[in-house]
């Protein structure tokens, strides 16, 4: 059950996470019309530069053990920056994950779902641990320190930023883009996702058909 905080925000904090939403849809739009047109939009983060993201972290998972990107290479990794506390973006987002999931079938065990937190502060492992639970049973929740944190978005070029707001939870909101990154088995880089481009289903086949184009 998704934590009752969540249904507390003010109406002008959800409007301001959603203009973030529109804004990142703006940027995968522009990068889409920016490639060859014989390209498929699916293929999209391929072409903005796999060296520009980098799977690297030195993180804490939901059960209180360090983790690195080889603790789940051999999987096919989606890869989703938020918080527990996010009103919108995140709780969508993550519920899209665990559609894709459900929609896998006999590929569930090739991809690691991955949910890092920007907001260690407040994400603790316990929470994380509860949180990602909620989700779906797969879900991998990751924490660390702030700097940690700040290590893993800067390397996969994830933007946060926190603003200090009386009204919010705590008194602090943070604002995030809100993609999914898709990691290959290998570790590198395959493609960037928002969740309004594709249906879960659609996104689900399109992970099956990787996952068989890279085991034949």
């Amino acid at each position: 059950m998704i934590p009752e905080h969540m249904n507390i925000s003010p109406r002008y904090i959800r409007a301001f996470l959603w203009g973030l939403v529109a804004l990142s849809m703006f940027l995968v739009s522009a990068l889409v019309i920016a490639r060859d047109s014989s390209d498929s939009v699916a293929n999209l983060g391929t072409m903005t530069g796999e060296a520009a993201i980098l799977n690297e972290y030195a993180l804490v998972d939901q059960s209180g053990q360090s983790v690195t990107p080889d603790t789940y290479a051999g999987t096919w990794q989606m890869v989703f920056f938020g918080f527990t506390h996010c009103p919108d973006i995140c709780p969508m987002t993550l519920s899209y994950m665990a559609e894709v999931m459900d929609h896998l079938g006999p590929r569930t065990d090739n991809v690691t779902p991955i949910f890092i937190t920007v907001d260690p502060a407040r994400d603790t492992v316990d929470v994380m641990k509860a949180y990602s639970e909620a989700f779906h049973p797969s879900l991998v929740g990751l924490t660390g320190t702030q700097a940690q944190v700040d290590a893993a978005a800067r390397n996969f070029r994830v933007w946060h930023e926190r603003s200090e707001d009386d009204l919010a939870p705590d008194g602090y909101i943070i604002a995030h883009t809100g993609f999914i990154h898709l990691m290959r088995p290998d570790g590198r880089f395959e493609d960037v996702y928002l969740d309004s481009r594709q249906t879960p289903e659609d996104m689900a086949a399109e992970l099956s058909a990787l996952i068989s184009e890279a085991s034949s």
